[in-house]
């Protein structure tokens, strides 16, 4: 039987521990997983592309069948490129489905042999988005047990100042 890689695609900035969550869950499910940062030049990232893959990297190095990447342009063509038969997808909120339900058939009508599977976090991380993450950062509210402890000394790291308001 063919081997079933799957891509799990998005800005990661930062991981969050509900990332982390579906990487290892889905690490499980599929022969191999790629999470693929997404290169979008419109947005202003917190972390460069580098800082996320070195993150992203360490934190799953304890994950064999796990690879770090970036791309750019459409994600089926990167699928194709990688030779994925599927996405995987997170669902925190009804919100999310609606917007990555429209996503997975836009993607199965430019590709119709990439399946999305969508996977819901663990109860603990459901809350959990990186935009929410930064923005507690920002306030210099706590991150602890929101991001895994590495990520959370780079964001330190990166912002001391932000970092001295942490309550």
């Amino acid at each position: 039987m063919a081997e079933v890689a799957v891509i799990y695609p998005g800005s990661f900035d930062p991981i969050t521990n509900g990332h982390l969550d579906l990487i290892r869950r889905g690490s499980q499910l599929f022969d191999r997983l790629v999470v693929a940062i997404l290169t979008n030049l419109e947005k202003e990232p917190l972390f460069t592309i580098d800082e996320r893959i070195d993150m992203l990297q360490l934190v799953t190095e304890d994950i064999a069948n796990v690879s770090v990447d970036t791309f750019s342009g459409l994600l089926v063509d990167y699928a194709r490129q990688k030779q994925a038969r599927a996405i995987l997808r997170g669902i925190r909120a009804f919100s999310d489905y609606e917007y990555e339900l429209q996503m997975a058939l836009m993607n199965r009508k430019l590709e119709p042999r990439l399946e999305t599977v969508f996977m819901m976090p663990g109860e603990s991380f459901a809350y959990i988005s990186s935009r929410l993450v930064k923005e507690i950062f920002h306030h210099g509210g706590p991150v602890k047990g929101l991001v895994p402890p590495l990520v959370e000394d780079r964001l330190k790291q990166k912002f001391p100042a932000r970092a001295a308001q942490m309550r």
